[in-house]
This record gives structure tokens, C-alpha cells and sequence, in this order.
């Protein structure tokens, strides 16, 4: 497992040395933040397994604060037979499905499929050559690579073919259990506190553990007709999900190490609704116009998750959703954390990039954080909607006669907001770093004040080099002074927000 120790170097431990010395590293650190936190929910599934976990809120803050140790989780992990963690057992390899076995010479492809970044569109009119190629990828990348797909690969049809395997319904692929909804993960000084504070406390059994297709306390899915969802029976079984068939065959590389050269992927474990106990960390919001059911908050392409910090901080000041992860960080008093939420943004079968961001949290300061957080998404919007009419009035002027199908483009010319939601995103994060250490409301407001100021100026600035395209005539001077003299008229006119015309009071 890929670690960043507490000094700064990247090292790579087994399993039962991450858990040993959880106190010495600071995080772990894999390729990318979906496989960190597959990487983070299987040691979370170790800890539900061995018993290591709090059974009550008030034990698990004692937990916190006294900084429990985790060698209980690493000597059960010691103890189970080596047989139980072979990758490449013939009946019962970890994590993968055994009964694949007839078909993966045949119907398999390289060991791209597995990894989500490279595998492609799983659509069978995609171009596939890449997947031909057999370039062995070494055993623990595959590993990795494998519990990410458990826990968010995308929808889709797989390559394998039903008809001449084991069912027709082998080839539909459900999105993972974590791959529709944004993960929040908090985030301590190191590994050790990590895990702690994401051990929701429970009384209950921990579950199975789904060490491998082919062992299971019930008999699994079959292939032949769309299964019902199965209940998930505990925490262990929760993080440990087999959301893909996977199997994968072993070669050596010319140095000797193992790798996997080719790799069967298809439709895996389906589950029943989760329940809200079972999505602790799951930051609720409403539709945008206030209408629809109420459900976990997902990534979007067009809005950055900085945008939806108030949501995340609103879960921890109202409280509202029983004993989740929210309600208990604020129990423990003012130590500081960082919520780190992690999505997977996908187009339909394709994966488009993984998204993440790190928002500061203090307990006490939740209503605070919130605040500022609503104030300076406002804001942000409010400016970027007036670059958007000062875009739109260039545009009248300069293109008096325009066809209909260029009008897109051409207001896109003079529209800044690209420009100003990049630029917004560390101003913001600065805000909330100023909040957490805020002594007063008037702290919070005076740094909401300084933050207008700065993207308003920032957004006058990239008006100013977007209408530097026009031409030096007369309509081209017309409508630069038009289009910023109605960015200023905006930015301080009576719609706009207090921070803006200078007044918090």
C-alpha cells in the first residue's frame, strides 16, 4: 500500500505494517483520490472486522481524543491464513470471482480494462486496441485498481460476452455504491486519526467480509436474470462490496515480479437502497429551485465543490440527520479537521476526471463556516452573472445583425466567468481558513468584505481583457464602455450583495 510518511516520503507497506504503525504515516497516498479512498474504506472494513471500533458515540470521541490503538486490527489481519489474501488463489482469489476462470484466456483483455483512467468507454462500438496489448501491470497496482472498480466503477455493458459465459445479465455493469455521491472523508494528522474518525461506532455485528467471490455466508447473485438487491448486513460488508466480477491472471515480469497480464471484468454484487446509517458522511442538498426529493450531493461538471461547501458545513451546524459523521466531529471540543470530499464525474460509461477538495472545520465554528461559506458562494455567483450581462451587452453592440447559430459563440468572446471561477476558488478557501480563526462576527464579516473586493477587482480585470478583442472604431469603443460601465452598475447597484457596496452592517 503507496503511504506518505509524517516526514514527507512516499513508502510502500503491506497491509498489517499500514495498520502497525498508522501513528508514523500521515496519510495514504495512491494515483489517484478515488483509488485512496477504495484504499481508506478497505482498512476502515479491516477495523469493523477485527472489532477494532467504538460501539457508542461517547466511546468513540474517548477514542479520538486518546488516540486508540489500531493493533488489534493488524494482528487479526496477522492472523488469518495467507491463502485467505492470495490475489491469485485458484477458487478463491481476493477480492475476484473464480467462476471466471473457464472463460479469461479466451474472453480476456489487458489489465487496461481495470484501471478506470485508462480503460475507456466499456461501449462495445468504442475503440478498444488499447485493451489488446498485455503489458503486465504490476500486482499491487492491480490490487488498487481493483477496489476502486468495487466501489465506483461506472455504468455500462461489459466486454465479456454473457451469451458464452455464465448469464446474459453478466454484462451490465451498476455504477458503484460510491460512484453517484460525493465520499467526505476527514481528514486527521495522520493515518491513525484518519481511520478513527471515520469509524462510525456501531453495536452491531460487524458483517461479512467479502473476502472473495466464491465464499459467502449467502449464496451470491447468478447471471442468468437480473437479481434483486441484497441488504447489506454490516459495516465490514458495506466497505467491502464486490461491485464487479473481476478476475485476473498472473504472469512474472523479466526482473520476477508478479503482474497481471490480462483481466476479465463484468456486472457485480447489486445492493438494496442504502440506508442513511449506512451513508454517515453523505452532505444532503435539495434541487436548486427547492422542488424534489432530498438527496446525498453528487459532483456536477459545471460547478466546483468549492461551490457546495455550504452544504457540507450546513450538515454540521443543523444537525438534523441523527448520529452521522457531522454530529460527531462537533463533539470534539476544538481540534481542528479537514473534510475532504471526493467524487467521480462520468459520462455515461466514460470516466471523466475525479474531482476533490479540502474544506477546513473547527467544532464551534460550524455556524460561522457556513455563514461564510453561503456569503461567499453568493457572492462569486452574483459576479459572475454580471460578467455574464456585460458579455451580453458587448455583444449588441458589436454584432448588431447576427445570425442565430453564431450567437453562442460569439457572446462566449466576451464572457469572463471561465476566467473569474478559476481565479475564485483560493480567495474562497482563503475566507474560510480566515473563519476558522475568526474571534468575532465582525471578523467574519470584515473577510467576507476583503474577499468581494477582491474578485470583483479580479472580475473588472478579466471584462477589461476580454473586450481588448474589439476593434479601435466606434462601435468597438462603444461597446467596451457599455459593456463596463454595466459590470459596475451590477457590481454595486441595489441587487447587489451588502459585501459588494462595501456595507456588512
Amino acid at each position: 500500500m503507496p503511504v506518505l510518511t509524517r516526514d514527507g516520503r512516499s513508502e510502500c507497506f503491506t497491509l498489517v505494517d499500514t495498520l502497525c504503525r498508522a501513528e508514523e504515516l500521515a496519510a495514504v497516498s495512491a494515483a489517484t483520490a478515488g483509488e485512496t479512498v477504495a484504499l481508506l474504506e478497505y482498512l476502515l472494513a479491516l477495523c469493523y472486522a477485527s472489532g477494532t471500533c467504538p460501539t457508542t458515540v461517547t466511546e468513540w470521541v474517548d477514542w479520538v481524543h486518546d488516540e486508540a490503538s489500531l493493533a488489534d486490527a493488524a494482528h487479526w489481519l496477522r492472523e488469518r491464513p495467507d491463502p485467505h489474501w492470495d490475489l491469485f488463489h485458484p477458487t478463491e482469489p481476493l477480492g475476484q470471482n473464480a467462476l471466471l476462470a473457464p472463460y479469461l484466456d479466451t474472453h480476456g483483455v489487458g489489465p487496461a480494462q481495470l484501471v478506470m483512467e485508462h480503460a475507456g468507454d466499456y461501449n462495445q462500438l468504442f475503440d478498444h486496441h488499447h485493451l489488446d496489448h498485455s503489458a503486465p501491470l504490476p500486482a499491487a497496482a492491480a490490487f488498487r485498481a481493483m477496489l476502486a472498480q468495487h466501489a465506483y466503477g461506472p455504468s455500462g455493458r461489459a466486454r465479456i460476452s454473457g451469451k458464452e459465459t455464465l448469464g446474459p445479465t453478466l454484462t451490465n455493469l451498476a455504477a458503484g455504491r460510491l460512484g453517484t455521491r460525493l465520499r467526505v472523508i476527514a481528514l486527521g494528522k495522520t493515518l491513525g486519526n484518519t481511520l478513527r474518525l471515520n469509524l462510525a461506532p456501531t453495536s452491531r455485528p460487524p458483517g461479512r467480509f467479502n473476502r472473495t467471490w466464491t465464499v459467502s455466508p449467502e449464496p451470491r447473485r447468478g447471471f442468468l436474470a437480473k437479481p434483486q438487491g441484497r441488504t447489506i448486513d454490516g459495516p465490514a460488508d458495506l466497505h467491502t462490496v464486490l461491485g464487479r466480477s473481476i478476475l485476473m491472471r498472473p504472469t512474472l515480469t523479466d526482473d520476477g515480479q508478479v503482474a497481471v497480464d490480462r483481466v476479465l471484468l463484468a456486472a457485480g454484487e447489486l445492493l438494496d437502497p442504502l440506508p442513511a446509517h449506512q451513508m454517515p458522511d453523505a452532505v444532503y442538498d435539495a434541487d436548486a429551485d427547492g422542488t424534489g426529493p432530498v438527496k446525498p450531493l453528487r459532483p456536477s461538471a459545471a460547478r466546483a465543490l468549492w461551490r457546495e461547501a455550504h452544504a457540507l458545513y450546513a450538515a454540521v451546524a443543523e444537525r438534523d440527520h441523527g448520529p452521522d459523521l457531522y454530529d460527531r466531529l462537533a463533539r470534539l471540543g476544538t481540534r481542528r479537521i479537514s473534510l475532504w470530499a471526493v467524487g467521480l464525474l462520468a459520462k455515461q460509461a466514460t470516466l471523466l476526471t475525479w474531482v476533490s477538495d479540502t474544506f477546513p472545520f473547527v467544532p464551534g465554528r460550524e455556524r460561522a463556516l457556513r455563514y461564510a461559506a453561503e456569503r461567499g458562494s453568493l457572492i462569486a455567483e452574483y459576479i459572475a452573472s454580471c460578467l455574464s450581462r456585460a458579455a451580453y451587452v458587448s455583444w449588441t453592440v458589436t454584432y448588431p445583425n447576427p445570425k442565430p447559430a453564431d450567437k453562442s459563440g460569439q457572446i462566449a468572446r466576451f464572457d469572463a466567468r471561465p476566467e473569474h471561477w478559476a481565479a475564485a476558488a483560493d480567495p474562497f478557501h482563503a475566507l474560510l481558513e480566515g473563519t476558522t480563526t475568526a474571534h468575532s462576527d465582525n471578523e467574519v464579516d470584515a473577510a467576507l468584505l476583503a474577499y468581494a473586493i477582491e474578485l470583483a477587482g479580479g472580475a473588472r480585470q478579466f471584462l477589461r481583457n476580454r473586450l481588448d478583442s474589439l476593434p479601435a472604431n466606434s462601435r468597438g469603443f462603444q461597446a467596451r464602455a457599455q459593456a463596463l460601465r454595466r459590470l459596475e452598475h451590477d457590481l454595486t447597484g441595489d441587487k447587489a450583495p451588502d459585501e459588494l457596496k462595501g456595507d456588512t452592517t
